[in-house]
């Protein structure tokens, strides 16, 4: 259990919760996913547990993702989530830690304060607030209080929050609602089309993480999909290959690659020369999709590199800045990458 007093670090995304506690490192990494009865509005499950029952659930019974495109799309069963994965690593709601959580680069005021008081309807004290793809860039070992332009491209499962960084701030960001969940629904139209199957969400993100790819040259290996055929409506399965998966994927991926080159046409010009040495850094679980990180690179003519962990680069990050909380009001003229406390 949690020693009270001691901070925790919230990335609270699209697909997966992750929880950071201060001196242990991750504590928590699951699936945004909660399952809620329909007859009493009671909670089932979140997590690891409800995620198993997506697609499996009875009639009085529904399993979601509370969240979508990297905001809120229900603000009670998210405030329920947090406060039962928090339930499993603190003691007690008398003296809740402070957090830090992220959110995306380019989000409204009102998104962003769903987002805080969910957690803080959670229990949490005080809730500091920082950008993802600086919590990415720290969470990648980027030094970010130098005067250096760094280029982090994060790709979640909501969004895809890209941005150049320098001296602990955004210089140049961009936040596209093109990510892994995009990538999902394209997979099902995919199947849908090509075998007159359909398949759930769950099913095509297992496709898409055994063998995704965008280019051609990278594919190998096959995954077997289980789903109803449309004309019979009987069950029947399909051996999908790599080859295959390029197609319902290829368009997300040249989105992000435009907004990558979007960026950099922004970006000023000593930034820029930074960028040319340094090169791109790709984290997230989307930037593990094989040749990804080649597509950007023959875009740009950038050395493309991913980050060690990817998936957990943004919690690290959030991990990390909670050592800057106690700066926030401290006029020492250092860098904080923290924006907002409330």
């Amino acid at each position: 259990m949690l020693n009270l007093g001691l901070d925790v670090a919230i990335d609270l995304g699209t697909s997966r919760t992750r929880i950071f506690l201060q001196n242990k490192g991750i504590v928590i990494d699951q699936p945004s996913v909660i399952t809620i009865n329909l007859e009493d509005e009671s909670i089932l499950a979140v997590g690891d547990s409800a995620y198993k029952m997506l697609g499996r659930t009875s009639s009085r019974l529904e399993a979601l993702y509370p969240l979508n495109g990297g905001v809120i799309s229900d603000f009670g069963l998210v405030e329920a989530m947090v406060s039962m994965m928090l339930k499993n690593v603190v003691s007690s709601k008398i003296g809740m830690p402070r957090a830090v959580a992220c959110v995306p680069g380019e989000i409204t005021e009102v998104e962003k304060r769903a987002v805080v008081n969910a957690i803080s309807g959670a229990g949490i004290r005080r809730v500091c607030i920082i950008e993802e793809p600086v919590a990415a860039a720290i969470g990648a070992g980027i030094d970010i209080e130098n005067p250096h332009g760094s280029f982090i491209v994060d790709i979640g499962g909501g969004t895809t929050d890209m941005a150049v960084i320098s001296l602990g701030g955004i210089a140049v960001s961009r936040t596209i609602k093109f990510a892994g969940n995009v990538m999902d629904d394209e997979i099902i139209k995919y199947v849908k089309r090509r075998y007159n199957m359909l398949i759930g969400k769950r099913t095509a993100e297992e496709a898409k993480i055994d063998i995704g790819c965008v280019i051609p040259e990278a594919a190998q290996g096959t995954h077997r999909i289980k789903g109803r055929n449309l004309v019979t409506g009987m069950p029947m399965w399909v051996d999908l290959t790599s080859a295959e998966m390029t197609e319902p994927l290829s368009e997300t991926a040249n989105t992000i690659v435009e907004q990558v080159q979007d960026i950099l046409e922004e970006t000023p010009p000593e930034l820029t020369g930074d960028i040319y040495t340094d090169g791109i850094v790709l984290t997230g679980g989307g930037s593990q999709l094989v040749g990804i990180d080649t597509l950007i690179q023959r875009a740009t003519g950038l050395t493309v590199k991913i980050a060690d962990e990817p998936a957990s680069c943004v919690v690290k990050g959030c991990g990390y800045a909670i050592k800057y909380i106690d700066r926030l009001n401290k006029n020492d003229g250092g860098v904080n990458p923290i924006t907002d406390q409330y």
